[in-house]
């Protein structure tokens, strides 16, 4: 048991060093030497980790009442009770026609 931990850690803090290794920067040149190039590195591609973000439920909707509607006021017009008085003079002064 304390074997496979110790391997395991061993090949783990390698792997970390190698892929350091490789990240480092290096000269971009290539030479060629009868019609191919020599001297391609070579990098591990490591894919993105993606995770999903957490799926909550949505918040549960709450419908109003319906509307209650009632009939309008029924509109009642009283008779005009005031009488037209028509423009006239009055102490050499014109009053225009109005509802008295």
């Amino acid at each position: 048991m304390l074997k496979s931990r110790r391997l395991g850690a061993v090949l783990a803090i390698a792997g970390v060093a190698t892929i350091g290794i490789m990240a480092l920067p290096g000269k971009a040149e290539a030479w060629w030497r009868g019609g191919f190039c020599c001297g391609v590195g070579f990098g591990v591609v490591i894919p993105p980790v993606v995770v999903a973000p957490p799926y909550y439920a949505p918040a549960p909707v709450y419908y109003p009442p319906p509307p209650t509607y009632y009939a309008p006021p029924t509109a009642y017009y009283e008779p005009q009770q005031r009488p037209w008085i028509p423009p006239h003079w009055q102490g050499g002064v014109w009053v225009p026609g109005h509802w008295g």
